[in-house]
């Protein structure tokens, strides 16, 4: 069920052009808070614009921001993790001083203080979410390779005159990404709800780019004319967060060797 509800949300991401039945920029004063028809079928908004192509589109900036987001988290988190773990004593210490520092500091707080310095923009949110999220990565991959470090067939490899880097990306890098991955699908839909909750804010994407954020803070002001906007704008947040829970489940089952024997 995961893997379908996330199929399909990256095929309307990318066939957005297509899916669409209407221009999302469009506006039709004269067609403002319509219900549900065969025309407009989430309705329209307080501009006329119709809210299913909004949302066709607000998907396509949620996943490419969350995807990117993740990525980049993933990498750097997997780079600064193995470091620490296999690293001298000193760099450990300095690394993990590093991601307490940055956790220690809320993230919504944190968002804020970037958007308020570099202005509301897709990139400012992207570098708040990998600050943000480096330190989750690289604590899972420290811990990892501190328990590999000393195994038999690291040992073995470094007796063999094997250097850091082939040991690292050869050994140690294939028995740690499993885990990431499925941290990395569970995490997805906590970076799309924080750029629906910066974009409802006002500090996220900048109108009149469609957002499920900016749709669910649309709804919001006009609830009592209309409750198709804030549906409209909810309803793919939930759907979202089920489809990757779901799915990162069924990854953490598939990659536990545990469940799998049982």
């Amino acid at each position: 069920m995961g893997f379908i509800i996330v199929v399909l949300l990256v095929i309307s991401a990318l066939g957005a052009d297509f899916l669409a039945t209407h221009d999302p920029f469009r506006m039709a004063p004269r067609q403002r808070m319509l219900d549900p028809s065969a025309e407009h079928w989430l309705g329209t908004d307080q501009l006329g614009r119709d809210v299913y192509s909004r949302v066709i589109y607000g998907g396509r900036i949620a996943l490419w921001v969350s995807l990117t987001a993740v990525s980049l988290s993933l990498i750097g988190g997997l780079i600064l993790g193995m470091l620490a773990g296999y690293g001298p004593r000193w760099l450990d210490n300095l690394l993990v001083l590093v991601f307490d520092a940055v956790r220690s500091f809320p993230t919504i707080m944190f968002a804020l203080a970037m958007v308020t310095l570099l202005g509301p923009s897709i990139p400012t949110i992207i570098t708040v979410i990998v600050v943000a999220s480096i330190p989750v990565y690289g604590r899972i991959v420290r811990i990892q390779t501190l328990s590999m470090k000393e195994t038999e067939f690291v040992l073995a490899e470094r007796a063999l005159g094997a250097g850091p880097v082939r040991i690292l990306f050869s050994h140690i890098l294939p028995n740690v990404i499993g885990p990431l991955l499925i941290l990395a699908s569970m995490e997805i839909p906590v970076v799309i709800t924080i750029e629906a909750g910066l974009s409802f804010l006002g500090l996220g994407v900048r109108p009149p780019t469609p957002t499920w954020g900016s749709i669910l803070q649309d709804g919001y002001q006009y609830i009592r004319d209309t409750p198709w906007l804030v549906i409209a704008g909810g309803l793919p947040l939930i759907l979202t967060t089920l489809g990757f829970t779901f799915l990162g489940e069924a990854l953490r089952d598939a990659f536990d060797p545990k469940l799998n024997r049982h």
